[in-house]
């Protein structure tokens, strides 16, 4: 057993209560990977850890993330600043297709040591749980082998990863101009045999003008709910499509990005209990100034999470503390909501907020000791890293 103590404030989610808290002088009894004690004054245990008087939060959990790549796009960044847009980009062969190649010709074990890389910075930022989507594939054969990559580096990681099938990416370059061949590709191969393969938690779409519309995007989640993959979508990213309205319509899990999002989208998700998930990080990458209109939703009663995006072209962004940074900045986001958003209820929308994403008795030790005293500094100290230690199943898994 290990024992947490000296904790100065403790800030996490009560779900007994139904909102956030903070404690002070609050101790930790950790037993095989859980919390099973919470309280002041407590008994001895094997180990002690001693936190110093410092802030304690849950771990992070990251759910949009597209990890599974082999090499970055710097070169698009530099198009973007010269002032290339990142339609104008795609079209030309960059964007998503410019990863597409590379992973289709990397060995399995290229991408995991790759992919493994990536999740130890993600520990460094105090992510404890990352949803990883496949879609630099596009094509049986690599799809299967990226959600293959994402399934070995979880085993041998400790970091918990929540594996999402995203064939439906954007359309390769021999589908352009027979895009429902591709679609029934999709539907009538991919989702069967991504199903058979049993990684994959979830399937995403790309619903956008230009990428899936409206009817292909509903029938790819509808056949991928028959073979029990639960549903999620990019949704009204960079313009009106109604992507965020069919979201509620099919009761999806989580609706994401949503910086284009309607009235009658933003009232289809409310009234279906679809929790929208907001990506800052992307929207300040790309150099874009319409963020995601984050108090008219929480104003219709959404559950909000905030996740990074981390993908090698739109955002390379990793670090939390820097989404929660952007999201009080450009969202007015209060701190208290920012920790919840980056932890219970991002931990909703991968439907594991009975395991993970707040500190309460009977759930993960997935625990951040800060070196700093009150949350507000978190959003404050922008150029510095100030997390000291991070446990993963109450193990520590980073140290600064």
């Amino acid at each position: 057993m290990l024992k947490l103590g000296n904790i100065g404030n403790l800030v996490t989610y009560d779900s007994k209560r139904g909102r956030m808290i903070s404690s002070e002088n609050i101790e930790l009894i950790i037993n095989d990977g859980k919390i099973i004690e919470m309280g002041t004054k407590l008994g001895d245990a094997d180990y002690f850890f001693d936190c110093k008087n410092k802030l304690v939060t849950p771990g992070f959990v990251d759910s949009h993330t597209h990890p599974v790549f082999l090499n970055h796009r710097e070169d698009e960044f530099h198009l973007r600043i010269s002032g290339a847009s990142y339609e104008e980009i795609s079209k030309n062969g960059g964007g998503i297709l410019n990863s597409v190649e590379s992973v289709k010709n990397a060995s399995e074990a290229l991408l995991v040591s790759k992919v493994k890389l990536r999740m130890d910075e993600f520990f460094r930022h105090g992510t404890t749980t990352v949803e990883c989507k496949s879609g630099y594939g596009l094509d049986t054969s690599t799809e299967l082998k990226s959600l293959k990559v994402i399934d070995e580096v979880n085993n041998i990681h400790e970091i918990d990863i929540v594996p999402t099938f995203m064939g439906a990416h954007d359309f390769p370059q021999e589908y352009k101009n027979n895009r429902n061949d591709y679609i029934d590709l999709i539907c009538d191969e991919m989702i069967p045999k991504v199903a058979k393969q049993g990684v994959a938690k979830f399937n995403d779409v790309f619903c956008e003008n230009g990428y899936f519309n409206i009817e292909q995007t509903k029938k790819i989640l509808i056949k991928g709910r028959e073979h029990g993959l639960e549903p999620r979508l990019h949704a009204d990213e960079f313009s009106d499509s109604g992507a965020a309205y069919l979201a509620g319509e099919l009761k999806v899990v989580s609706a994401d990005h949503l910086m284009e999002i309607s009235k009658s989208g933003i009232d289809s998700l409310a009234e279906n209990g679809v929790i929208a998930t907001l990506l800052p990080g992307t929207t300040f990458f790309l150099g874009k100034h319409k963020y995601a209109p984050y108090k008219r939703l929480k104003e219709a009663g959404l559950s909000v999470a905030i996740a990074t995006d981390y993908n090698p072209g739109s955002c390379n962004i990793q670090s939390m503390p820097f989404i929660i940074t952007l999201a009080c900045i450009y969202f007015q986001m209060d701190i208290m909501d920012a920790i919840k958003s980056s932890t219970y209820t991002a931990a909703k929308s991968l439907m594991l907020e009975e395991k993970i994403g707040s500190i309460e008795i009977g759930k993960n030790a997935d625990i951040i000791i800060w070196n700093l005293s009150r949350i507000e500094e978190i959003p404050y100290f922008i150029n510095d890293q100030q997390i000291c230690s991070v446990f993963k199943n109450g193990k520590p898994v980073f140290t600064s």
